[in-house]
């Protein structure tokens, strides 16, 4: 059957709020190329959204899958325990940050994971406010729903929702004011912050602080580290616990295990999912042991959650990224990207703004005046993209950022190819 077949009964059985960024039919993948029906390829820069770290069908992944589902495919850990869930738990709790004894919640999603991150926080500290921070993005249930800072289309229309969710200032160094210097900008905006704990929630109403390292959906808006390090201060001298949504920024993106660690902190939680599992549904909380331990027994899981076979592919994820030596490529991948966009910028005016962390990176496509927002030409460049081979992803409040997501494990011959066809797609706009 044709993928035209295939689109016609997309149309008739799926809901039009499902968006498809590409109608191809996928029916293969390697690394960072997937191949349609027709065996066309396409060059991956949006990894299923950052799940795809470890690249598309990873041998060792596939190997880790069967061996389990040949064996049993989900006891359900509340029933029946089995040692895939224990010793995933054992292997998160020691690569993330904090020299501390920690516990790990395994759950299927990572709006799953932020909302079992709030319960943790409010039952460890008794207390009900969580604060969020502006154009951040944490998942589309009610309570995450409540926690992103973007209306259209995550929320428009789907309320009301949850109570006692707090949006704090986040920095965004590409808009600051053109007068201000970077140092007074920074500066403002932790002041901003500091008055925020006094005009909206007092923070000995705040259960947990939730915060995105660099922010993912809001354009991935790298903060500086001033404001991060003020943020988890002031958490600490209110009893407050801070959980980094390391979601999107997890398992080598940024070039470490976890975005938080080029901030030098230690979060009491930690919320992860996306390329933990290479695409098994699968997320976790991690934290520290004290506030991991307040809910009793039967206060936290779900059906699915810890399913053994996505444990045993994040077992294989962990092993892939050790030995492959994911967090050192994810720098060599992300300077390759810098070096382009570095040219682009000089090339096209309508691309501005370019950053990164490791291989977490984007740029803004703006107007004439360099700064104000062209989503019209995003939208624009990404179908033209998907059209030539390269599926590419925007993001950001104005939906005007184009972000780079593509396998850590992307060969350089792929990343060319990829760069090849978004520059010929730029040079049509």
């Amino acid at each position: 059957m044709g993928s035209n077949h295939w689109q016609e009964k997309r149309d008739q059985y799926v809901p039009r709020g499902v968006g498809n960024g590409n109608r191809a039919i996928a029916r293969f993948g390697k690394g960072a190329t997937l191949y349609d029906e027709e065996e066309n390829a396409y060059i991956d820069f949006a990894g299923a959204i950052g799940t795809m770290n470890v690249g598309h069908s990873h041998p060792k992944v596939v190997e880790a899958a069967k061996e389990q589902v040949e064996k049993v495919s989900h006891p359900g850990f509340n029933v029946m325990m089995y040692d895939g869930y224990i010793e995933l738990a054992e292997r998160l709790c020691s690569i993330t940050p904090g020299d501390f004894d920690k516990k790990t919640l395994l759950l299927n999603s990572g709006a799953e994971a932020v909302e079992n991150a709030v319960k943790i926080a409010r039952k460890a500290t008794g207390r009900q406010a969580v604060v969020t921070f502006n154009r951040g993005f944490h998942g589309r249930t009610n309570m995450t729903m409540a926690m992103t800072g973007k209306v259209k289309p995550y929320k428009f229309g789907f309320g009301p929702f949850a109570s006692e969710v707090y949006h704090a200032p986040y920095p965004y160094m590409f808009r600051k004011p053109e007068e201000q210097s970077d140092e007074a900008y920074v500066q403002s905006v932790i002041d901003d912050f500091d008055v925020f704990l006094k005009t909206e929630v007092a923070p000995e109403q705040v259960a947990c602080v939730v915060m995105e390292p660099v922010q993912g959906e809001g354009g991935f808006i790298v903060p500086p580290k001033a404001f991060v390090e003020h943020v988890v201060k002031r958490c600490q001298e209110h009893g407050i616990l801070f959980v980094a949504d390391e979601i999107q920024t997890g398992f080598a993106r940024t070039g470490a295990w976890f975005a938080s660690e080029h901030f030098s902190i230690a979060p009491d939680l930690i919320t992860m999912s996306k390329s933990l599992a290479a695409g098994f549904p699968l997320s976790a909380v991690v934290g520290k042991a004290e506030a991991m331990d307040a809910a009793s027994p039967g206060e936290l899981g779900g059906t699915y959650n810890g399913n053994a076979v996505a444990c045993q592919a994040a077992l294989a994820v962990l092993d892939i990224i050790e030995e492959e030596n994911l967090n050192e490529r994810a720098e060599v991948v992300g300077r390759q990207v810098e070096n382009k966009a570095h040219e682009w910028e000089e090339q096209f005016p309508f691309i501005r703004g370019f950053r990164r962390i490791g291989a977490m990176a984007a740029f803004e496509v703006v107007k004439e005046d360099g700064k104000k927002p062209d989503p019209k030409k995003t939208a624009s460049i990404l179908q033209a993209a998907n059209a030539s081979g390269l599926l590419l992803l925007s993001s950001g409040v104005h939906s005007n950022v184009i972000r780079f997501l593509a396998p850590i494990v992307i060969t350089d011959q792929e990343l060319e190819e990829g760069f090849q066809i978004l520059e010929g797609v730029l040079k049509q706009q």
